[in-house]
């Protein structure tokens, strides 16, 4: 199994022996003031467990399921906001590109770009993603095998780009449901990419709630403690103050403040994982 290191910025990396990486925000920008909040009692949680952060929100859905529903701030002002949460906490940002259009623009304020699971085998979005030169953070497409992968780290290496992150959230399942394949974790990370799980992309219902998606948060902690044992590099949560009011995603996230008994499991069981492997 690939033990593929890399570095995101110059003081955290991802994979090889390193801690698991924790990726964690809401799942939009839906404010300053929530992204602050969530920023900061995350990051907290992250220096008290000695585990590096990265925060995520995007700035625009472009795929939920109504045309009614939040799509975010827009990338103007999402982007601003973004740049500001990287500067008053000093932690690296993540958010998704939709469009090949908007990577070099993304790409000058976040340090991580992700590729939506629905856009995983779109080639020109993942050339252009790949082009910035920044890390890559690919989604798992829910129709897709896990070693269907292999095709879309070829296209972005194809740029000359070796920083890539592959992310499993749960694979379709009949109509509105998704189920996680834990083998997929380990055949992901044998095609040499450092894997991410999302836990609360997996518990989504997707259409669950006929003009939304819907969600089983109370199952987010047991399958983290599922892929922390299985092996993986990165934990991806969406997590706010208020999920039941959240604007996007709110079935599926994870209260704030159960964040860190999350992620001190999570270390642990990386920790005990690795030392078996060692011995």
């Amino acid at each position: 199994m690939s033990l593929k290191e890399f570095a995101i910025t110059p003081k955290i990396s991802v994979g090889g022996k390193q801690p698991p990486l924790i990726i964690a925000g809401p799942c939009v920008v839906e404010s300053l003031e929530i992204c602050r909040r969530i920023a900061g009692e995350v990051q907290q949680a992250c220096e008290e467990l000695g585990l590096n952060y990265i925060f995520k929100a995007s700035f625009d859905k472009a795929n939920r399921t109504s045309l009614s529903s939040f799509r975010g701030s827009g990338i103007q002002q999402g982007l601003e906001i973004l740049g500001d949460i990287s500067e008053e906490f000093g932690c690296p940002v993540l958010t998704d590109v939709h469009e090949p259009d908007q990577c070099a623009e993304v790409a000058s304020i976040v340090d991580i770009l992700q590729i939506p699971a629905f856009l995983c085998r779109q080639t020109d979005l993942l050339l252009a993603a790949g082009k910035t030169g920044l890390p890559i953070n690919v989604k798992k497409g829910q129709f897709l095998a896990p070693e269907d992968m292999l095709s879309v780290i070829q296209k972005i290496e194809s740029t000359g780009n070796q920083r890539i992150l592959l992310t499993e959230r749960g694979s379709c399942f009949g109509y509105h449901n998704l189920v996680v394949d834990m083998r997929s974790l380990v055949i992901m990370r044998q095609l040499g990419c450092p894997v991410v799980f999302d836990a609360t992309h997996a518990v989504q219902t997707p259409g669950g709630q006929g003009s939304s998606s819907g969600g089983r948060r109370e199952f987010v902690f047991p399958l983290a403690r599922a892929a922390a044992a299985t092996g993986i590099d990165a934990l991806f949560l969406e997590t706010h103050p208020d999920p039941d009011h959240a604007l996007s995603d709110g079935p599926n996230s994870v209260p704030l403040k159960q964040i860190k008994t999350i992620l001190k499991t999570v270390k642990d069981l990386h920790a005990l994982v690795a030392s078996c492997s060692e011995n």
